[in-house]
This record gives structure tokens, sequence and C-alpha cells, in this order.
């Protein structure tokens, strides 16, 4: 049974369309976990458009789960996550004029000055994710660069028709497996909503997802810990059956 990292970037993102103090992430990682979190996740971009250096600098001293920090693999990011010592790294890609993370890392490039940082970080007591395509030779390369956890982007499960999106579930359930023969631990996210979380929760061997936008966006209805409580139930108990297999020709 995976566990649920919610992500609260959307909640500072709120906060700087007006450079004001509120929403204040901090406040809602709070929300969250009395909902049920068992983790909470940001992303501290470049470029600070959304989570700011306080954010995590608070996080770091209130949360009581777990804090997975998404960072670029970069000497500014690895010197945060030193001095504040998140639970677990996320290394992503990160482009400026992106809206959201598009696509995996290329870990297979730059295996050996991934291996460095992780090295490093890991010595220092946190917990290293990569976060890469469901592709064979992105997990070797992850194995070799020496992370102890992968995480799967779901992107293109999630943004998949009907028609097409068995097999991407197949992709990453294949992927899943590898990654555990290969000693690697497996996370997954991106994309993924109350509409189609249920088939990837389903999956044997995947540990936590990470979701964050349907989560604050349902929480404009219901409440966060409310919206947490909900996207918590159907990652616990989901439904066997493919939600789309009765659709197909």
């Amino acid at each position: 049974m995976a566990s649920l990292g919610v992500n609260i970037d959307h909640v500072a993102n709120v906060r700087q369309a007006r450079r004001t103090v509120e929403p204040d992430p901090v406040t809602h990682a709070l929300l969250a976990e009395l909902g049920g979190a068992d983790g909470i996740t940001v992303h501290l971009r470049e470029d600070r458009r959304h989570i700011q250096d306080r954010d995590v600098e608070l996080l770091r001293a209130t949360v009581r789960t777990r804090l997975n920090l998404e960072m670029a693999a970069t000497a500014e990011m690895e010197a945060i996550a030193l001095r504040h010592r998140p639970d677990m790294v996320t290394l992503v890609p990160e482009r400026r004029e992106e809206v959201t993370t598009e696509g995996g890392l290329d870990v297979v490039s730059q295996v050996g000055r991934l291996g460095a940082m992780v090295e490093r970080l890991q010595a220092a007591g946190i917990g290293v994710s990569l976060f890469v395509d469901p592709d064979q030779a992105q997990l070797e390369a992850c194995r070799a660069a020496g992370a102890r956890w992968v995480e799967l982007h779901t992107g293109r499960y999630a943004e998949a028709g009907w028609d097409a999106q068995p097999a991407e579930l197949r992709r990453l359930e294949e992927a899943c497996a590898l990654a555990r023969q290969r000693g690697l631990r497996v996370n997954a996210g991106h994309g993924l909503t109350y509409q189609n979380v249920e088939p990837i929760a389903a999956l044997s061997g995947i540990e936590e997802l990470n979701i964050g936008h349907t989560i604050v966006a349902r929480a404009l209805a219901v409440g966060l810990t409310q919206a947490v409580r909900e996207m918590r139930a159907l990652i616990h108990n989901p439904r066997n059956e493919p939600l789309f297999g009765s659709r197909q020709p």
C-alpha cells in the first residue's frame, strides 16, 4: 500500500501571485498532515517562483512526517539541502520557461556528476531519489549513480487518452518491477488526480505517490485536510478492476 506525499507548491503559487504572506504553505503543510499526509513535498526552484528559502527552513522545523525537497542538481541546491537536511531529496530536471516539470531527469548522460552529488547527500544522512521516466536505460543509470530511490514520472500515463492509458500503465508496472529487481525503492508522481490515481496506487512495489495540484484544487471546495483524506482513501483502497477496461472496443 503506497503512502501519500502531498506537494504544497501550489499553495505558494497563490501567495506569490500577490507577493504577500498568505496563504502560508507552512500552515497548509500542517493541515495536510492532519488530513493524513504521510509526507510533505516542496520544489525549491532556481527562480523561486513559488516555494521560498524561508519556507524550506520553517518546514524543516515543523513538518512531523517526512519532508521531501525536490530540486535541480546544482551546487546551490545541494548546499541548501545540506544545510536544512530534509528527510529526502528528489533530483528533478528544471527549465526556467516550463510551467511544471516536463519529463524525467536524463541520468544516462550525467551518471558521474549525479553520482558524486548522490554520494555527498547520502553521506549526510539524506535519502536521494531520482525523478525519471519509466525507461530501462534511465533506471540502470540510477542504480549506477548510487541512488537508493527512484520516482517514476507518471505524466504520460496521466495525459494519455483512455485507449492509450493501459499501455502507459504497463510501462510503469514494468519499470517498477525492474527498479525493484535492481534494488531500488520506488515512488511515483506527476499529473495524478482523483480520477486516475487508483490504477497507479494498485501497482505492486510503489512505496509513495507524490501528488499536489489536484489536491490543492480540491481544497478550494472542501478544505485541504478533507482533500488529503479523500486522496488517501483512494490510494489505500483502490478499485482492483481497471477504470478504463470496459470502454475499449
